[in-house]
């Protein structure tokens, strides 16, 4: 008998250089796809190129980290030892770079359809745009219907998706999460009077006040910590409306003191059109201190709007 002996591949006679150099993510892509399919040419199809280029770029991967990663024959393709060790990595690799692009055309293909949102006026005005606008950045394709209102909206009659709401009594079979807590000040104007001590003190101020507030005959007042409370007889209202902004607006000009959810002013008083006459105190609610996102329940929410509230949730996560 003869014996035979077994020769394991020459490695090719190149310089080298390092593998993280050499093995970037597309050279692992390519591998993998050439070992998964077992054919220089089945693998050349799947992404757009000649059976020569793909197999002068693996020849050039095994040149370039001096490492043989296939035995070729003329009739077959095989991995060797250092290939099969390789493609579990080169395989994780194929499979991100698929997810990846299978979220970027999720992306480009987006959402479409419309969307029908009801809120207060005053947040319809201030908060809910900027919601909008980075939502249609990630979502180009959806239409808005846009219902700023403080009447009470039958939600399902009127075909609402998204509620924006200030209640702590939310309509039943609607799903209700807080999104934006918030308080009620008194704001005016910088330099136009000192800092008050005490609710008592706005009486004889003029008071710029939204329909509901001028139609209760007393205030409630409460310390924010929770160490004080206040009930305070409401003056005549010099000027009364049923629009948030017009009020603030007058009270950066000057015309008095305005009763606004804190969401209302952020924009003036950061930018100094506005301070807070009596810090420390909130005018109590009753209808709480939350502006609450209101959804029917997730079966029964359509795509749009399920991808929406999802949204408006991750966007009150990150604010904290």
């Amino acid at each position: 008998m003869h014996s035979v002996n077994v020769m394991e591949p020459k490695k090719p006679q190149h310089p080298t250089v390092q593998p993280g150099q050499a093995l970037d993510a597309d050279a692992l892509e390519l591998f993998a796809r050439v070992a998964r399919a077992g054919s220089f040419s089945l693998a050349a199809q799947q992404v757009g190129q000649t059976r020569a280029a793909v197999s002068r770029r693996i020849a050039s991967m095994e040149q370039r980290t001096g490492q043989t990663l296939f035995l070729r024959t003329t009739r077959s393709l095989a991995l060797t030892a250092t290939g099969r060790r390789l493609l579990p990595h080169a395989m994780a690799v194929l499979d991100a770079a698929a997810q990846a692009r299978g979220t970027l055309t999720s992306v480009r293909a987006g959402l479409a359809g419309s969307l029908r949102i009801t809120s207060l006026p005053s947040f319809g005005t201030t908060v809910l745009p900027s919601l909008l606008l980075k939502f249609r950045e990630l979502h180009p394709e959806v239409n808005y219907d846009l219902l700023l209102s403080d009447r009470r909206v039958d939600l399902l009659r009127e075909g609402v998706d998204i509620a924006f709401r200030v209640t702590s009594k939310p309509p039943p079979d609607w799903v209700a999460r807080p999104y934006l807590h918030f308080y009620v000040g008194a704001w005016c104007a910088p330099g136009q009077w000192e800092p008050l001590q005490h609710p008592d003190q706005l009486t004889p101020m003029p008071l710029l006040l939204l329909g509901p507030v001028s139609n209760n005959p007393e205030m409630h007042w409460v310390r924010r910590d929770g160490s004080a409370s206040a009930i305070c007889p409401r003056a005549p209202a010099a000027v009364q409306s049923d629009d948030l902004t017009v009020l603030v607006r007058l009270a950066e000009g000057g015309m008095g003191v305005v009763l606004a959810p804190s969401y209302c002013v952020q924009d003036a008083v950061a930018a100094g059109r506005l301070v807070e006459l009596l810090p420390g105190w909130n005018l109590n609610i009753r209808q709480g201190n939350a502006v609450q996102l209101l959804t029917l329940p997730r079966p029964q929410l359509g795509a749009v709007a399920r991808a929406f509230a999802k949204f408006v949730q991750d966007s009150a996560e990150q604010q904290g």
